[in-house]
């Protein structure tokens, strides 16, 4: 794909150094494309049914309800993470991207590691903001954008003044 002449083939890919006296840790976090290997493996849950005036309607204060989706959102959490951090080639610890039962373990698996709480919710963050895009970035990429819109005009070979007058041919009668 082509926007502007420009070809299109790669996603967004964040990076995080993390200092350490022994030699900083560089992590990459990459967008993901889509979720529908997430989908497959941890499909959504369903809210029973509760019969109402107006028919059949989702119960979704039900607690069992309420406790699935908690858990379905914390397993999508890792998902993100766990695969948004593959551009690294982690050698997990605990953790097997086949297995959903183990993607709650990546927390786990920086703690063994030596990450502090601050680095592991550093590395989180890193692969959350690679996968959202916010107004402070859309700004950013605007004001960019229009500083070099601003840098072309001002090379330009263009007259940035009027010519002076010059007298041509015979005046013209008032």
């Amino acid at each position: 794909m082509k926007i502007g002449g420009r070809e299109i083939n790669s996603s967004c890919i964040l990076t995080l150094v993390l200092p350490r006296e022994d030699g900083d840790i560089i992590l990459k976090a990459e967008a993901l494309q889509d979720f529908d290997e997430f989908d497959a493996m941890c499909p959504a849950p369903l809210a029973p049914k509760v019969l109402t005036k107006n028919g059949p309607e989702d119960n979704l204060k039900d607690k069992s309800y309420r406790e699935m989706m908690n858990h379905y959102n914390i397993s999508r959490l890792a998902y993100i993470v766990i695969r948004s951090l593959e551009i690294n080639d982690i050698e997990w610890d605990t953790v097997d991207i086949e297995e959903r039962k183990t993607w709650l373990n990546y927390v786990e698996d920086f703690r063994g590691a030596g990450f502090s709480a601050i680095e592991t919710g550093r590395i989180i963050n890193l692969a959350l903001e690679a996968n959202s895009l916010d107004e402070a970035k859309v700004e950013q990429a605007r004001e960019d954008f229009l500083r070099g819109q601003r840098a072309q005009a001002e090379k330009s070979s263009g007259l940035n003044t009027e010519p002076p007058s010059t007298p041509y041919g015979p005046p013209v009668a008032e």
